[in-house]
């Protein structure tokens, strides 16, 4: 009987965890401006490896891309999150915002890396309601590259 409740009392425990809303991303302490040990490409966009990848080929933009991400405008609020959905999100790089195009090229598959991307590479200062607008901050995991 002992046996069988500990049996049962894992399951519950595994079944919880297994339909646990996944975790809300922590707002980056940069998210305010990018620091000073950033890279920044001509056109601004600012970006810091957060975590080394193990590819070696580098995206285009004709590529379709699966990524994690989460974005964040500069007072902290978390405006969009494939990370807190649970769900990768995968799109043609072509598709997306300029600083999405641009800065994810840079990327390698299974790469971590944080974008401070500028509005003119996003979506402006003024786009309308429920857009994010001016500075934005994107922490992106590149999972797969498909030609």
């Amino acid at each position: 009987m002992k046996k069988i409740l500990t049996t049962a009392a894992f399951a519950l425990a595994t079944l919880a965890c297994s339909t646990a809303e996944p975790a809300m991303p922590e707002t980056p302490k940069d998210v305010a401006a990018a620091p000073a040990d950033a890279q920044t490409t001509a056109s601004g966009l600012s970006s810091k490896v957060l975590e080394k990848g193990k590819g070696e080929i580098h995206p285009k933009a004709t590529d379709t891309v699966t990524v994690h991400y989460s974005g964040w405008t500069t007072d902290g609020k978390l405006f969009d999150s494939s990370v807190k959905r649970g769900q990768p999100a995968s799109f043609p790089l072509n598709g997306v915002i300029a600083g999405w195009t641009e800065g994810v090229q840079l990327m390698v598959e299974g790469e971590k890396r944080r974008f401070w991307i500028p509005a003119k590479l996003a979506y402006g200062e003024n786009p309308g309601a429920g857009t994010p607008a001016g500075l934005l901050v994107f922490d992106v995991e590149l999972i797969k590259i498909a030609k």
